[in-house]
């Protein structure tokens, strides 16, 4: 039941070649960045992981976390709803160019569409899109006088994602709004690494208090003091 590994190394050592990675976050807030920079690392010693698809709110910002990710071209593919963020430079050239594939979902369905993975419904039904782009090829139904857009489940090979505070058996608290998307990936992926502040011992958390239960989590690794985007943004960070 002890779900806790050594290392960040260690952590993210089963993410191989093409899975499908959730990686949690909105922005800077609540996203792992130590996590997603030890895949980097990992990356920049052996190769891989490579042809990763990406699951996002955003597509990265500067030249940490994701956006540094995507600009060591591992992810050949990034599912998103918000591309165009502060300073999307990385993602925006390698798109141009052709070097990255991007599928584009609305805020709310890429979350009703994590959710929908981690609940087991394979497909659902939106307004949302309808008559755009974006609902090009995809079902459409009239449910009272109304059209509605057919959304897929997504569902992930691994999902990484920053808590406040977990036990050893990998139930996990959040810090406010660092919460977003993290506590969804948890459930819609067949394995979850989390980074978290603090490990306690299990009964160290209310269980009233409890959002993601260790059910959905099987790795988890302490980072005492997390890094934030916005902060190594400013002070001109790159990684590697």
């Amino acid at each position: 039941m002890d779900k806790t590994v050594p290392s960040l190394v260690a952590a993210v050592s089963g993410i191989g070649d093409g899975a499908t990675v959730m990686i949690g976050g909105f922005g800077g807030s609540g996203a792992p960045i130590e996590l997603i920079h030890a895949l980097i690392d990992r990356f920049v010693a052996t190769g891989h992981p490579k042809d990763l698809t990406i699951v996002n709110n955003n597509a990265g910002n500067g030249h940490v976390g994701l956006a540094a990710l995507i600009e060591q071209r591992m992810a050949r593919k990034l599912i998103c709803s918000f591309p165009r963020s502060a300073d999307p430079r990385v993602f925006t050239d390698l798109y141009l160019s052709g070097e990255i594939e991007l599928e584009l979902v609305p805020q709310g369905t890429l979350a009703e569409r994590i959710r929908a993975g981690g609940a087991g419904i394979p497909a659902f039904y939106t307004p949302t899109a309808y008559g755009t782009d974006l609902a090009a090829g995809k079902p459409i139904e009239v449910f009272d006088g109304r059209p509605y857009v057919q959304e897929r489940w997504l569902r992930a090979d691994f999902a990484i994602v920053k808590a406040h505070r977990g036990d050893r058996h990998g139930n996990l608290t959040y810090n406010k709004a660092a919460r977003n998307f993290n506590p969804l990936m948890c459930t819609a992926a067949a394995t979850t690494i989390a980074q978290v502040s603090e490990i306690v011992a299990p009964g160290e958390i209310d269980p009233e208090a409890v959002v993601t239960p260790g059910i959905f989590v099987q790795a988890l690794v302490a980072v005492a003091d997390p890094q934030q985007e916005e902060v190594l943004n400013r002070a001109g960070a790159r990684h590697p």
